[in-house]
């Protein structure tokens, strides 16, 4: 049966969480699900499964260029920090409607691919470097064609 009695469920219990800090929150948790699942430390390592439930965007942001990508009313950009300015000799550039691979940094048999905020454009994108950021700005491709999908019941 599930010990339903180690949970502090009390009226005070939302003040408490209100005024408790991030660290003070993970470190909480982990504590109870300690409590609760005592034998599970063997089979799992509780840090990873918090890692588990890292978010889509976060795992994202944890790239080995340590690039970001956003974008505007009609274009996309993606900065990537270049360390070293001989990166730009070697440095290959392509696209896809949805993808931007990035070849021959930091290795050169390093391929590296970011998927884009948006649907881009196959033409009229370009590249700056300035400031150590290299900077592509790849134009928006607004696609307002719908197809209906019909569905039918099979009795």
């Amino acid at each position: 049966m599930f010990p339903w009695n180690m949970f502090p469920f009390t009226k005070d219990m939302k003040d408490s969480l209100q005024k408790m800090k991030p660290d003070e929150i993970n470190n909480y948790v982990q504590d109870l699900i300690g409590k609760i699942m005592p034998n599970m430390g063997d089979m799992m390592n509780r840090q990873d499964l918090f890692n588990s439930f890292q978010t889509p965007e976060t795992k994202q942001r944890t790239n080995a260029l340590n690039s970001s990508a956003f974008e505007t009313h009609d274009y996309v950009f993606v900065r990537i920090p270049i360390r070293n300015e001989d990166w730009l000799q070697q440095l290959r550039l392509y696209h896809t409607s949805n993808q931007l691979i990035v070849e021959h940094i930091p290795d050169r048999e390093d391929s590296n691919t970011i998927t884009l905020p948006a649907i881009v454009k196959k033409k009229g994108a370009s590249a700056n470097y300035k400031d150590g950021i290299l900077e592509i700005k790849i134009p928006k491709n607004i696609d307002m064609q719908y197809s209906q999908i019909d569905v039918t019941e099979i009795l």
